[in-house]
């Protein structure tokens, strides 16, 4: 069995230093020599509503700020009902027309959430063949730190949803169409293999349904408790990053960090649990930057306050 390394926390309040910077650009998205820089949204396709073009405009200052080199989205992409294919008006009305910064026409590397389920799945990742930014190879994959000038990290994106016993015609596809199904017990053998053959110093996987949350609405996912935590713990992964529940939170529980980021539009009440350090039901995103020995978050909200930060490390 792996061993988990040791981590020291440093918590950074509101009155403290910004984790990521102070206002001035810390690398260029194309400076291999710079700490990693990315952004992560979650449960955010409701046409600009709901603060979504609020926050999109907040995420391209942010993005110009600290050099970005991309975004990861957790999930829930398209609301109600996910898309029908690569033409869908909601590909315009809910991501193109509103992520327009020059800033985040980087890379977004997209997991799939419960509601891209009540569409067609397939055509997220069908949009990823011709889209520059849209990057969706399968339903779960790995983003190699190295290909993003960063060997210390590897990001490893799964397909929650199917995990879930509610995963059915009737609870997850509105149309009444056939759910395309898939061997969900593969897929966790690839994260254990994955992870087991990652030499990244930060192991992070992210995906749309929560592991721990104080969300008011859906809090902890049982079956994803069972069946994934468990490869975290014994494959030493550092933090699991997901949304579903529309709230921003950090908690560190279980020997690793969750980071929940799912207030890319609606929000929802949100209260402490256990390992809470920090807990908003406000509209934002999370900006990350990793660097060899240190791993920086912070909650900005969809005016672009910083609401809180944290800096990890490594031994």
């Amino acid at each position: 069995m792996s061993h988990t390394p040791d981590r020291r926390h440093v918590v950074l309040g509101l009155t403290s230093a910004a984790a990521l910077g102070t206002g001035s650009a810390t690398a260029a998205p194309t400076d291999p020599a710079g700490p990693l820089t990315f952004l992560v949204v979650g449960d955010w396709g409701r046409r600009g509503t709901d603060h979504q073009r609020d926050v999109a405009d907040a995420m391209e200052r942010a993005a110009a700020d600290l050099g970005s080199r991309c975004v990861l989205s957790v999930g829930d992409n398209f609301y109600p009902d996910g898309v029908a294919n690569v033409s869908d008006p909601n590909w315009k009305l809910s991501y193109e027309d509103v992520y327009t910064g020059a800033h985040l026409q980087t890379p977004w590397y997209v997991a799939l959430g419960n509601h891209d389920y009540h569409g067609e799945p397939q055509a997220q990742l069908d949009y990823a063949k011709t889209s520059p930014r849209w990057r969706m190879p399968s339903r779960y994959y790995k983003v190699s730190g190295a290909a993003l000038g960063m060997p210390a990290v590897d990001l490893f994106c799964i397909d929650t949803t199917p995990m879930l016993d509610a995963f059915t015609e009737r609870s997850v596809r509105h149309s009444g169409l056939p759910v395309d199904r898939q061997d969900t017990a593969e897929q966790l053998a690839w994260l254990d293999r994955s992870l087991a053959a990652s030499e990244a110093r930060w192991k992070l996987v992210f995906g749309h349904h929560t592991i721990r949350s104080g969300g008011g609405t859906h809090g902890d996912t049982p079956e994803i408790v069972a069946r994934v935590l468990p490869i975290l713990q014994r494959r030493g992964v550092a933090a699991y990053i997901c949304g579903h529940d529309h709230d921003l939170q950090h908690i560190r529980r279980d020997g690793l960090d969750y980071i929940l980021t799912g207030a890319g539009s609606q929000v929802r009440p949100v209260h402490a649990v256990e390992g809470t350090r920090f807990c908003a039901a406000v509209s934002g995103f999370t900006a990350v930057q990793v660097r060899p020995e240190t791993l920086s978050f912070e909650f900005r909200d969809y005016t672009g306050a910083r609401l809180y930060g944290a800096s990890l490390t490594r031994s």
